[in-house]
């Protein structure tokens, strides 16, 4: 035999052996994949958390989905609750004493629990004007009407002085108390 024919019959030879048993090779594939899944511990939902905190490129992209979407969440409840409540106007950052009408001015007070609210400032001689809370919400009101002008007061809720309001357009220290200031019908002031 020579070396040329035993290259020959060896090729041959390893042809139909692979060709015989090639029914083998057909899905070997998807048998191991199947195969090293079933061996592989599945991930719960720790895992999956954690993997957001891997410092890899898709992590950082589903850490700033996860936060982009929960500031999307937070900023509509925030419109939604921003929309409904009774400290605002139609104007949405109206400020708590706000003028309803040409010389008509709201003073609002949110005490839930209190007893009793009165507004006192330069317009009543410092003497009490009693808020009402109609509906029982906490939420304490009473329209009064004022000529323009710039106006000092302060919240008096079951005794207690409260003159800061938040929303004032400033704040003055008399007597040892901060007093809320309030501008009516005045260019550059308040409403």
């Amino acid at each position: 035999m020579r070396v040329d024919d035993l290259d020959g019959t060896i090729r041959e030879a390893l042809h139909y052996e692979v060709a015989a048993e090639s029914y083998c090779l057909e899905g070997l594939e998807d048998r191991i994949a199947t195969e090293v899944a079933g061996q592989l511990p599945r991930r719960g939902l720790f895992d999956r958390l954690r993997g957001l905190l891997a410092p890899t490129r898709g992590a950082r992209v589903g850490q700033l989905a996860i936060i982009g979407a929960t500031a999307a969440i937070f900023l509509l409840i925030g419109l939604f609750v921003a929309d409904r409540t009774s400290l605002f106007g139609p104007g949405g950052g109206t400020p708590r004493v706000a003028a309803a009408g040409a010389d008509q001015v709201l003073f609002v007070m949110p005490a839930p629990g209190a007893h009793s609210v009165a507004v006192v400032g330069s317009f009543n001689d410092w003497e009490p004007t009693q808020l009402a809370d109609k509906n029982d919400d906490g939420i304490w009101r009473v329209q009064l009407s004022l000529p323009p002008g710039r106006y000092e007061y302060a919240f008096v809720v079951d005794g207690r002085w409260w003159g800061q309001d938040p929303l004032a357009d400033e704040y003055v220290r008399s007597f040892g108390e901060y007093n809320s200031v309030r501008y009516v019908g005045q260019v550059g002031g308040g409403a």
